[in-house]
């Protein structure tokens, strides 16, 4: 399905709506989610976009919020997919999030 396509889905409205209602949650975290097509097997796919792109909890994100909103909201939704996502199996082990340098311990000045 072409984007031009999935504009026309008659469940669009309703996903749209849908993933408002967690947008805030995931920019907070500074990401995002768009649209790309609803395939005839009724699977969203979306691009998750900023922070959700790299991220690795985003499978879970996905999986426990988007998922989980979008088909409480569209029951005709089998399943949401991320185009370009990152599985958790390949990401570095033991990394819980984005890398942050490591702030310098002041030393007291005797």
């Amino acid at each position: 399905m072409n984007s031009s396509a999935v504009l026309e889905h008659p469940l669009l409205s309703r996903v749209e709506q849908a993933l408002d209602t967690i947008r805030p949650y995931l920019a907070a975290d500074g990401g995002n989610v768009r649209v790309l097509n609803i395939t005839d097997e009724l699977v969203l796919q979306l691009e998750l976009l900023g922070a959700c792109g790299t991220c690795p909890m985003s499978p879970m994100t996905l999986k426990a919020g988007v998922e989980e909103s979008v088909k409480k909201a569209v029951p005709e939704i089998v399943r949401v997919e991320a185009i370009n996502g990152t599985a958790m199996s390949e990401q570095p082990a033991g990394q819980t999030g984005h890398p942050v340098s490591p702030a310098p311990v002041p030393t007291p000045g005797f």
